[in-house]
């Protein structure tokens, strides 16, 4: 029996999708460049996979979470330069070193460790600066980049190659803030060396030329999820989710479904049970919300999401197309990761990464079908 035959889920990953994602964004942004942020196994569908693929596409900077990531991806993609945004923590300085990482230094405290270790005679590579525009999370402050400033054998020591920062809600092009945190970046870097400029991920690309500075970082838009919402999305769908329907049954009132008794028949129809739960990334939240794909039919989710299992109406489908063994769309063309992610109140950057290891997984990459990793 072969693994998809046995398999009750099926996960297909169009990694030529990824990398005309990357070619239209490369093309509307230049000459600045275009990274890929490739983080959290690439939003979670295969950085082993993807980022090769990236790379062949003439993809050269990288930007992953930690130095976990930033240590397995060295070894995919030896010739890549390599961000790791969360800096250098509880003295890594020595493994970023080894690997030749380029660490995002978030604050002074990892700006002084970082010439500290540059200064020893340690072979430390060149590192990014974060400025804090306003998302109030990670960067030096305005007063902080002031003493930074001022000290210029600190920032020589260091190396500064990209000074970037992020936007709060690129996802809005309404939004005050963008432009507020634009005058910003552009106040705070002006107080460093003249060093390559880097503000926006994917939604700030699409705020236009002045957003774009001389790198550009995106990384949902890279996996099909939409940068403009409420316009077309630009970008080609990299994913199909599939589940296999266990079972169908004729049901009538007064029937309940599901844990907690939650979904009422009303009259006479079928249930299709699939093979596919919150265990899977199908998230608890679309229960009595979400829907599913079958021949063209959307099929309503009755019942709660349960760890391995869901329900759905099917009583409108025809019955040729219900039967066990038959698959069901999760995640498609017809419904997007956006949409799912809008039924289960949540954005698409967690649908993706919370999509199970249980999926039998493949890689699409011209005529030729990737194996699962």
């Amino acid at each position: 029996m072969t693994d998809l035959a046995r398999a009750t889920s099926l996960l297909t990953i169009d990694v030529d999708a990824v990398v005309a994602n990357w070619r239209r964004i490369a093309t509307l942004i230049a000459p600045a460049e275009a990274a890929a942020v490739v983080k959290a196994d690439c939003y979670g569908l295969g950085v082993v996979q993807i980022a090769p693929a990236l790379f062949a596409a003439g993809c050269r900077s990288f930007f992953v979470a930690n130095l976990d990531e930033g240590i397995q991806l060295r070894k995919i993609v030896p010739g890549g330069v390599i961000y790791v945004l969360s800096g250098p923590v509880g003295g890594g300085e020595q493994d970023f070193a080894a690997h030749g990482l380029i660490p995002v230094l978030n604050s002074l405290a990892q700006i002084t460790g970082w010439s500290a270790f540059a200064k020893a005679g340690s072979a430390a590579p060149a590192s990014a600066i974060h400025l804090d525009t306003g998302m109030t999370r990670l960067g030096l402050e305005e007063v902080e980049v002031e003493r930074l400033a001022a000290k210029p054998d600190v920032l020589a020591s260091v190396r500064p190659i990209l000074a970037m920062s992020h936007l709060a809600c690129a996802d809005d092009d309404t939004a005050p803030k963008n432009n507020e945190q634009l005058a910003t970046f552009r106040r705070l870097s002006s107080q460093l060396p003249a060093m390559p400029l880097s503000l926006s991920a994917s939604g700030g690309i699409f705020l236009g030329r002045a957003f774009r500075f001389d790198m550009a970082r995106p990384g949902a838009a890279l996996y099909g999820l939409n940068p403009i919402p409420g316009r077309p999305n630009p970008m080609a769908q990299v994913v199909r989710l599939q589940g296999k329907i266990l079972q169908v049954r004729d049901v009538d009132s007064p029937m309940t479904v599901g844990y907690g008794a939650t979904h009422r028949v009303a009259q006479r129809g079928k249930i299709a049970t699939v093979a596919v739960g919150y265990a899977d990334g199908w998230l608890r939240s679309l229960s009595n919300r979400g829907h599913g794909v079958i021949g063209g039919f959307k099929v309503p989710l009755v019942g709660r999401v349960s760890m391995d299992l869901t329900t759905f109406d099917v009583a409108d489908v025809p019955a040729p197309l219900v039967h066990p063994g038959a698959l069901i769309d999760l995640i498609s063309p017809e419904l997007t990761v956006d949409e799912v992610a809008s039924e289960a109140g949540t954005i698409g950057y967690e649908i993706l990464t919370a999509l199970g290891r249980r999926h039998h997984r493949r890689w699409l990459t011209g005529t030729r079908e990737g194996k699962p990793a």
